[in-house]
C-alpha cells in the first residue's frame, strides 16, 4: 500500500491557496477520483513522490521528457549557462542556435520566432496567418487542442474535455464567431466548409497526430486532402506540433507522413523541460511580423537562455537518430504487451500508437474522432488508472491524454508495466 500523508498534507495547504489545489486542471485527479501525489524528484523513467513512492513515469511532464528526467547532458547545459545570467532581455547566442536546429529538423521552417509555451505559440501562428492574408476565419477539428487562448478554446481536447466542458466560461461568443470547428479525418466536411466560406478562410490549423483526445492518427489521405485543399482555396495549413515535434519522428508528424505546411508550431520539448515554445514556416509568411510587417507578437522572456540551453541540448541529443530508433523498440514492445494483457483480461481494448506516443482506450474499435472516443467505455479507466498507480506506474489522470514513453526506459521498465497492466485490466474488466 502506497504512503501518502505527505502528498494528502501537501494537497490540503495548496486547497487553501491556489484554486482546486493545482495549477493545471487534470493534475487534480477529478477525473480518476482521489487526490494527486506531489513529486519529490525525477530520474530517467522513474519519478518519486514525497512520500517516497517510485513510479514508472509515462507522462514526461507531458511529452518533453524525450531523454528521461533529469538527463546529465541537459542539466549540465542549465547549469552552465546560469552561471552567465538567468534572462537577458537581450538577443543571446542561444537562440540563432535554437532556429537552425528547428530548421535543420524541419525543412518547412525557413524562418522562426521563439515564444515561451504552445499556447502562444499557437495564438501567434492563428494571429500571423489572418495577418497574412488579410481573412479572419479559421477551421479547427473536435478534440484537437492549441492551448487556452479564447479564440481556440472551442471544442477543444484535454482538461477541457476530462470535465466535460469543452467551451470555458469566461469566453465572449464574440471571440470564438469566426472559428468553424469540424470533426477530425473528415474531408468532406472540410471541403464543404471552405466551399462555404469561400475567401474567408485564413487558416486550418490542427494536430497532425492528435494528442489530446487519448491518440488519434490521421487516416490515409486526410493530411494529403488538407494540404491541397488549403491551397485551392488559398488558406494556410498550420500544423500544431507541440507534442508530436521532434518526438514521434526527427522532423515530427511532417516528416512521418510527408506533408508540408505552411507554419508549424513546437512547444515543450524545444526546452528540454523548461518553459519554451516557437512557430515558424514559409518565409513569406513569417516576414509579416514586427519588426518587418504588420503583425504584432513580442515576449520578455521569448529566448530566454537557460531554457534554451536546455532545449538545444535535448535537440543534438536526436540528430544521430538512435534515439527514435529507441523509442520505436520499447513503443511496440509496450504495444504488443498490452494488446496481450488485454486479450488475457478479457476486455476490449484499443491500443493507439505512434513511436513513443500510445493511448489505450477501451472499446472493440479504432477511433478516429472525438466521437469514437467519447463511445469508449471511459468508466473503466478509473479502476485500471488506480491498480496501476498501486503497482507503481503512473499513467495520465484522464482517458484523454497520451502516454510517452523515454529513451531512459528499460525493457524491464516496460515488461514490469505490461505485469502492472494486467492486473489493471483484470480490474477493469469487473
Amino acid at each position: 500500500m502506497r504512503l501518502t500523508e505527505k502528498s494528502k498534507a501537501l494537497f490540503e495547504a495548496s486547497l487553501q491557496h491556489i484554486p482546486g489545489g493545482v495549477n493545471s486542471p487534470v493534475r487534480a485527479f477529478r477525473a480518476v477520483g482521489g487526490e494527486p501525489f506531489f513529486v519529490d524528484r525525477a530520474k530517467g523513467a522513474h519519478i518519486w513522490d514525497v512520500d517516497g513512492n517510485n513510479y514508472i513515469d509515462y507522462v514526461g511532464t507531458w511529452g518533453p521528457a524525450i531523454l528521461g528526467h533529469a538527463a546529465p547532458t541537459i542539466i549540465q547545459a542549465v547549469q552552465q549557462a546560469a552561471e552567465k545570467g538567468t534572462s537577458f532581455g537581450i538577443p543571446n547566442p542561444y537562440e540563432p542556435r535554437m532556429a537552425t536546429l528547428i530548421k535543420q529538423f524541419f525543412p518547412s521552417v525557413e524562418k522562426v520566432r521563439l515564444c515561451n509555451s504552445g499556447t502562444e505559440a499557437c495564438m501567434s501562428a492563428i494571429r500571423l496567418a489572418r495577418g497574412a492574408t488579410g481573412r479572419h476565419k479559421v477551421i479547427k477539428f473536435d478534440g484537437c487542442y492549441h492551448g487556452h487562448a479564447d479564440s481556440l478554446l472551442v471544442k477543444a481536447g484535454s482538461g477541457a474535455l476530462t470535465f466535460g466542458h469543452p467551451d470555458s466560461a469566461g469566453v465572449p461568443p464574440a471571440f470564438t464567431e469566426h472559428t468553424i470547428v469540424l470533426p477530425y479525418n473528415d474531408l468532406n466536411a472540410v471541403e464543404a466548409a471552405l466551399e462555404a466560406n469561400r475567401g474567408e478562410v485564413a487558416a486550418i490549423i490542427l494536430e497532425p497526430i492528435v494528442g489530446n483526445a487519448g491518440l488519434i492518427l490521421p487516416d490515409d489521405g486526410f493530411l494529403p486532402g488538407l494540404r491541397s485543399l488549403t491551397q485551392q482555396h488559398e488558406a494556410l495549413l498550420i500544423f500544431d506540433e507541440v507534442m508530436t515535434g521532434f518526438r514521434v519522428a526527427r522532423g515530427g508528424a511532417q516528416e512521418r507522413y510527408g506533408i508540408t505546411p505552411d507554419l508549424t508550431c513546437f512547444g515543450k520539448i524545444i526546452g528540454g523541460g523548461l518553459p519554451v515554445g516557437a512557430f515558424g514556416g514559409r518565409s513569406d509568411v513569417m516576414d509579416h511580423l514586427a519588426p518587418l510587417g504588420a503583425v504584432y507578437q513580442a515576449g520578455t522572456l521569448s529566448g530566454n537562455p537557460l531554457a534554451l540551453a536546455a532545449g538545444i541540448a535535448a535537440l543534438e541529443a536526436l540528430e544521430s537518430g538512435q534515439v527514435h530508433q529507441t523509442l520505436e523498440t520499447l513503443g511496440a514492445r509496450l504495444e504488443q504487451g498490452m494488446i496481450q494483457a488485454a486479450q488475457e483480461a478479457g476486455v476490449a481494448m484499443t491500443f493507439q500508437r505512434s513511436g513513443s506516443m500510445f493511448c489505450a482506450y477501451f472499446g472493440d474499435r479504432p477511433v478516429r474522432d472525438l466521437s469514437d472516443a467519447m463511445a469508449c467505455e471511459r468508466d473503466r479507466f478509473k479502476p485500471y488508472f488506480h491498480t496501476m498507480l498501486e503497482k507503481g506506474v503512473y499513467v495520465a489522470p484522464s482517458a484523454f491524454e497520451a502516454g510517452f514513453i523515454s529513451a531512459a526506459h528499460t525493457f524491464e521498465d516496460i515488461d514490469a508495466t505490461i505485469e502492472a497492466a494486467r492486473e489493471a485490466l483484470k480490474r477493469a474488466a469487473q
